[in-house]
């Protein structure tokens, strides 16, 4: 039989390529008959980004990947009031050359007998290849980066806006989201559902999802059991499959092997963890309150501190080239025997060290997974994107989170600081032997592992999905 030819295509961010590419590597692991090919679009504004994106499907010798010519960004305006509406309009832009790519390159063959393409699957952003996949006449897969929780939120925006007409405003009443068991207050929606460019952006992801073959999400269903019971339930939608958790593979650093050492000097679950993401950062008087907590509480802790992105301009997030500036007098000093400040931190293998007590994090989706699958319990702390989203329905829905904000976000000309005090108090209370956040965490962390093995929800859900895409080219 010929190979069942799958083309991914992810949008140019790095925590989505590297989820895709675990999936990649995980359909070639399960069944041979399987063949991949990978367009990459490179990202206009962060070359840093595309050497990782190289680096991370070039691992793979299995993975096929085509990089497509590069096309005139979007304004850069239009980066500063709507990152997600530029991402997505500058990948629709891309539709005729990943057309002409498949076409000409992936199905093209020197023997003679070409692969039979079983389908187009996409990430979030790239929802225009739909478009691309319909025009062919294959079937097309979303391949959802977030959780089930989100995905049911943005297929329920198309539904808003035939009833509402706008975006969000925080005075709007809260959301009933299939996908929730709670309703969803304003308060916590994406930064992008209050700007006009970026909710129709989304609006128009969430009507071509329901043109798909499938919707394949990195979750499992015991992870999100309302939200995947919800999905799968809808007749309306198309079929829904959990793969997850799919972890990024830790990278390589210089910084590793010190940080590594430092909490391999700490009792077990004794540090405290900060982190917040490629893209989180604050400024100096938010800094300064972390601080003033992290002394107060006298747990120990690994801060990982980066200098923020600019809302005025697309100049992303990076490192400080020193902390005595942002940090208050003396701190370091007062606090060397307990903790360690750092820049860029080994993020999987310090949430795997026996030393992480506890997670402060940005509550994205890929952290929120890491933090889960080695049962380390968190405390929310959102910034960007989905961010607010998933911190509501980690303390809400799921009881992994100690919540210490959950509609935080930066906003230019908002002086939004989140106090010493709350940090304190979070901090202490997730640290608390006695909380059930703590035994949750763990009890979730094994439930993880054993979606994946034979027999998990997972491992069943990856199959009926490799059943589906060898029966697409079966019926050519």
């Amino acid at each position: 039989m010929k190979k069942a030819e799958l083309v991914f295509v992810p949008s140019p961010l790095v925590g989505h390529i590297v989820s895709i590419v675990e999936l990649a590597k995980l359909l070639l692991n399960r069944d041979d008959r399987l063949s991949i090919t990978v367009l990459l679009i490179k990202h206009p504004e962060d070359p840093i980004a595309n050497t990782v994106v190289q680096n991370v499907v070039s691992a793979d010798a299995r993975i096929r990947h085509l990089t497509l010519p590069e096309m005139e960004p979007p304004p850069e305006e239009m980066i500063v009031k709507s990152p997600e509406n530029y991402v997505a309009a500058y990948i629709k832009s891309y539709r005729a050359h990943a057309k002409h790519a498949i076409v000409n390159t992936v199905l093209s063959s020197d023997s003679g007998e070409s692969p039979a393409l079983a389908g187009i699957v996409f990430d979030l952003f790239c929802s225009s290849m739909v478009d691309v996949a319909n025009d062919l006449g294959v079937p097309s897969y979303l391949f959802y980066t977030s959780g089930a929780g989100f995905l049911g939120f943005n297929l329920y925006l198309p539904i808003r806006e035939r009833v509402v007409g706008r975006e969000y405003r925080l005075s709007d009443p809260d959301s009933v989201v299939s996908t929730f068991a709670s309703p969803v207050p304003a308060r916590v929606m994406p930064t992008f559902a209050f700007i006009n460019d970026g909710y129709r952006s989304f609006v128009e992801h969430g009507k071509k999802f329901r043109e798909t073959k499938g919707m394949i999400i990195n979750t499992f269903a015991e992870l999100e059991p309302y939200a995947v019971k919800a999905l799968e339930s809808d007749p309306d939608l198309p079929p829904v499959y959990t793969v997850g958790p799919l972890l990024a593979p830790q990278k390589e650093h210089a910084g590793k092997e010190e940080i590594i050492n430092w909490l391999s000097e700490q009792p077990p679950s004794s540090v405290v963890f900060l982190c917040f993401g490629s893209q989180g950062g604050f400024e100096a008087p938010q800094i300064h309150q972390i601080a003033t907590a992290l002394e107060r509480s006298g747990h120990r802790f690994l801060w990982s501190i980066r200098r923020p992105w600019s809302l005025t301009s697309s100049e992303r997030a990076g490192d400080f080239t020193s902390f005595d500036p942002i940090l208050p007098p003396g701190f370091a000093g007062r606090t060397r025997n307990r903790g360690k400040v750092c820049g860029w931190a080994p993020q999987v293998e310090v949430l795997a060290h026996r030393a992480t007590g506890a997670f402060v994090s940005h509550c994205g989706w890929n952290s929120t997974l890491e933090s889960m699958w080695h049962g380390v319990p968190m405390v929310t702390w959102p910034i960007y994107a989905e961010q607010q989203v998933n911190a509501f329905q980690l303390v809400k829905e799921l009881g992994l989170a100690v919540e210490l904000t959950v509609d935080y976000r930066r906003v230019q000309g908002s002086e939004n600081v989140v106090m010493a005090e709350e940090i304190e108090k979070a901090i202490r209370s997730v640290m608390e032997a006695e909380n059930p956040v703590r035994k949750r965490a763990k009890e979730m962390g094994e439930m993880s592992r054993k979606a994946l093995k034979e027999g998990g929800s997972s491992f069943i859900s990856l199959q009926h999905l490799i059943d589906d895409i060898i029966h697409n080219i079966k019926q050519c």
